[in-house]
């Protein structure tokens, strides 16, 4: 698992783990053998989703009826240098489960991302944050829906969309909530995140580079996360 913090700065913690790369289940890496959490675990639940993406991929996460007060998380970091469809779907039926997800997407190309989470007991939580870097020319569409259905009372909800864009990318956000009952809590947003010249002349003058300056603040970008506290 050493490759998955030095090749895309996602740390490994105690946890069953379901590894994905290049949009492929990787069983060698994988402690449990499907998306499908259809049993209690002691530890959480970590999905792992990175490598180079092109074409149509899905991704699954189901939480069967039968699981209670499940920790699952999800860390994602993909490249996408030709054409993609990332399709993320979630369905949380375990009464007192939360899903937590940080999903960042560094995007060359065109880009579609269609995220679908569903609230489907009470007291769930789907909390995902996706983080955009959007390069020069390069389009992309991202979509999230959160339903949260009747009866399905006191869930968390938060569908939170960010780029850090080129000024010659085109970006398109549509989060969106659809509440059936009464949540606790239930948020959409996005931004583009900006930086002051301020900021900028003070890396010049600690001596960065500009090629050095836009990793720096690439990497602050997408590493303004800490789902695990919240």
């Amino acid at each position: 698992m050493s490759y998955i913090w030095q090749d895309f700065n996602i740390k490994p913690f105690p946890a069953e783990t379901v590894v994905f790369r290049d949009g492929v289940f990787c069983p060698e890496l994988s402690t449990l053998e499907s998306p499908i959490i259809s049993n209690n675990y002691d530890l959480p639940v970590h999905f792992i989703y990175v490598g180079e993406l092109s074409g149509k991929n899905n991704l699954d996460i189901i939480i069967n009826k039968n699981v209670k007060n499940q920790k699952i998380y999800l860390s994602a970091r993909v490249m996408v240098k030709n054409n993609a469809e990332i399709s993320l779907n979630i369905e949380n039926y375990g009464e007192g489960s939360d899903v937590r997800g940080f999903f960042v997407i560094d995007n060359h190309s065109n880009v579609n991302f269609d995220l679908s989470a569903h609230h489907l007991s009470e007291n769930t939580g789907i909390l995902i944050k996706t983080r955009l870097v959007a390069h020069k020319n390069s389009n992309s569409n991202l979509t999230g829906v959160a339903y949260i259905d009747k009866n399905c009372k006191n869930c968390r909800s938060d569908i939170d969309f960010s780029a850090m864009a080129d000024k010659g990318a085109k970006i398109i956000f549509r989060p969106v909530q659809k509440i059936s009952a009464i949540p606790e809590s239930a948020a959409h947003s996005a931004n583009i995140a900006h930086y002051s010249q301020p900021q900028i002349e003070y890396l010049h003058e600690s001596g960065l580079t500009d090629i050095e300056i836009e990793h720096v603040l690439r990497e602050a970008f997408v590493n303004n996360v800490d789902l695990f506290n919240e």
